[in-house]
């Protein structure tokens, strides 16, 4: 599963340069971590909602999923991937993001402890 995973996930970095070149980054954790702290731009659908979700996610743009640490974005990632899209999971989730320097909003976010 490590080598699978590893196929499917990309660092903060480079993350962050496909939201600029016009990925969607989805965030898959609760409401209540996403509010303290997300990456500007992003879309919420919780782990939970994604499926009826699917329809309304872009398949003609990559998209990122992000969570706390990367477990769920990865469940996210393989599940689109297999249905046809380009779907990644950011590795180490928002605190290797965040340890990476890149900025969460609001501008005094944090990553979510729960």
């Amino acid at each position: 599963m490590a080598s699978q995973r590893s196929e499917l996930e990309v660092t903060a970095q480079r993350a962050a340069e496909m939201q600029r070149e016009g990925a969607q980054i989805v965030d898959v954790r609760e409401p209540s971590e996403h509010e303290e702290g997300h990456i500007a731009g992003d879309r919420l659908i919780p782990l939970g909602d994604l499926t009826g979700a699917a329809g309304t996610i872009d398949r003609d743009r990559p998209v990122v999923f992000v969570c706390r640490v990367g477990g769920r974005s990865a469940m996210a990632a393989q599940a689109f991937r297999g249905a046809g899209y380009d779907a990644w999971s950011l590795a180490g989730g928002l605190l290797d993001w965040e340890a990476g320097g890149l900025p969460l909003e609001p501008e005094d976010g944090r990553v979510a402890d729960h």
